[in-house]
């Protein structure tokens, strides 16, 4: 028997080494990724989320591409992943923003081998569906149901949400969302606010001026939080209506400290970027990938912790 467990154990020491040995040489640098979103050239939440990817090829000694449909046209975005598929990549990362239209074209990148990474659009259970290997997001509906919630302890019955996500199934589930922790049907509140500056603005003070009873704005991120603002203060409604936003930059972070803001939804785009590009690297240098998808957020940024995040709005934040 000892004899035996003597042999078993120099076998099995042989097999290690040559499985290190073998994942020793798949070990590869030079890696070349692309990550594909889908929102227009204008929409400046992505900075932060191309900085982390940016910092994590830097750190691991591969490169990333980003790609984006200039307009936010959706079918453009479709284009572009069969573009990049042809191009064999050594692995993608990309958003899920409408499940039905760019699903077929990310599922056609993991059936030719190309290890992918989806992030901040969709969901994990989309992402499992399609074969990718995690997810790294917020779940969206959650998110807005806990910024109802909070507005609903502050006593709001009623609000506007300004979606510039349209079709991206992402701006109604926050909505909606919103409309649930207020414990109201989702209805007319929600408006296609288009992603012109201008425009925004000029839809946010229609609504308003059209339903002054509106106790509450609820704006999808920078593209329509800035106009907001600017459509608030010129108003005379700013600090005095109840209003939230998703995600951080400058802007938003100086329009929580005036108060005109009472809180910002942040998904950690820094960790979207940062994580979804080491995953890639993990996977493919030693064949090590996490069980879980990855929640990013939601967190909550108010007048009273914003000191601890208010330097790194925009670029790690």
């Amino acid at each position: 028997m000892h004899d035996r467990l003597k042999l078993s154990l120099i076998s099995a020491a042989f097999t290690a080494v040559a499985m290190f040995g073998a994942a020793g040489t798949a070990v590869a640098k030079d890696e070349k990724f692309v990550m594909i979103e889908h929102s227009p050239d204008s929409e400046t939440f992505w900075n932060t989320v191309k900085n982390a990817a940016t910092l994590a090829a830097k750190e691991t000694g591969s490169t990333v591409t980003f790609r984006n449909p200039p307009t936010g046209d959706l079918a453009d975005m479709a284009r572009i992943i069969q573009q990049t598929v042809a191009e064999a990549p050594d692995g993608i990362i990309i958003t899920i923003p409408d499940f039905d239209l760019i699903g077929g074209q990310i599922s056609a990148a993991v059936d030719k081998g190309i290890p992918v990474v989806t992030m901040n659009t969709g969901t994990a259970e989309q992402s499992k569906k399609l074969g990718a290997l995690l997810h790294v997001g917020q779940p969206e509906f959650e998110a807005g149901k806990g910024a109802g919630e909070k507005a609903k302890a502050a006593g709001v019955k009623s609000f506007l949400c300004v979606n510039s996500l349209f079709p991206n199934v992402a701006g109604e589930q926050r909505c909606k969302g919103f409309a649930a922790g207020l414990g109201v049907e989702l209805g007319k509140q929600m408006i296609d606010s288009g992603t012109d500056a201008t425009e925004i603005a000029n839809r946010v003070k229609a609504y308003l001026a059209a339903n002054p009873q509106t106790e509450a704005v609820l704006t999808l991120g920078p593209m329509t939080a800035i106009p907001t603002i600017k459509a608030l203060k010129e108003n005379g409604q700013a600090g005095r209506i109840f209003f939230a936003t998703f995600d951080l930059n400058p802007d938003i972070s100086r329009a929580i400290k005036e108060g005109v803001i009472k809180f910002a939804i942040d998904q950690q785009p820094f960790l979207q970027g940062y994580l979804s590009l080491i995953t890639l690297t993990n996977h493919l240098r030693y064949g090590v990938t996490p069980a879980n998808s990855v929640l990013s957020g939601p967190g909550f940024v108010t007048k009273e912790n914003i000191q601890l995040v208010e330097s790194l709005a925009g670029k790690y934040r």
